[in-house]
C-alpha cells in the first residue's frame, strides 16, 4: 500500500502498521497537501470486512491520527452494514477488485476517488478594518 500511495504522487509515506498502530497501517500524505490514514485488511474471499472492523478504524482515524482522507483496503469484500458505516463515517473502502483496479492503474487513487476535499482555510480578519 506505501508502495502505491508513493506512486500516486504522495510524499511522507510510512508504514506504522503492527502492535499499537492504533488501526493504522500506513500514513501518507498527497501531493496537495491532504493527510491519508490507511488501514489494510488482507482477507480471503469468505472472510469479509465487517462492521465491527470499521468501527475500530473509524474511532481512531480522524481523531487520533487526524485523516482527511481515510480509507480502508482489503483483499476480499464488506459486508453490508461495514459498507454502511464507512458510507456514513467518511470512510474511502477498497474492495478487492477495486485495489486490483488502482494497482493496475485502472481506477485513481482512493483520495482522488473520494471527492473530499479539505475545506478552505478563512482568512483572519486584519485588525482596525470592518467586516
Amino acid at each position: 500500500m506505501a508502495a502505491l500511495c508513493a506512486r500516486d504522487g504522495c510524499t511522507s509515506v510510512e508504514v506504522v502498521g503492527g502492535a499499537g498502530d492504533l488501526g493504522a497501517d500506513v500514513l501518507a500524505t498527497t501531493a496537495d497537501g491532504r493527510r491519508v490514514v490507511l488501514q489494510c485488511k488482507h482477507y480471503s474471499e469468505d472472510n469479509r470486512v465487517g462492521s465491527q472492523d470499521l468501527q475500530r478504524f473509524g474511532g481512531t482515524c480522524f481523531a487520533v491520527h487526524h485523516a482527511d482522507v481515510a480509507v480502508l483496503v482489503t483483499t476480499g469484500s464488506l459486508t453490508a452494514p461495514a459498507t454502511e458505516y464507512a458510507d456514513t463515517c467518511g470512510i474511502v473502502c477498497v474492495d478487492g477488485e477495486a485495489l486490483a483496479a488502482w494497482t493496475e492503474q485502472e481506477a485513481p487513487a482512493p483520495w482522488e476517488a473520494s471527492g473530499h476535499r479539505p475545506a478552505p482555510i478563512p482568512s483572519a480578519p486584519t485588525r482596525g478594518t470592518s467586516s
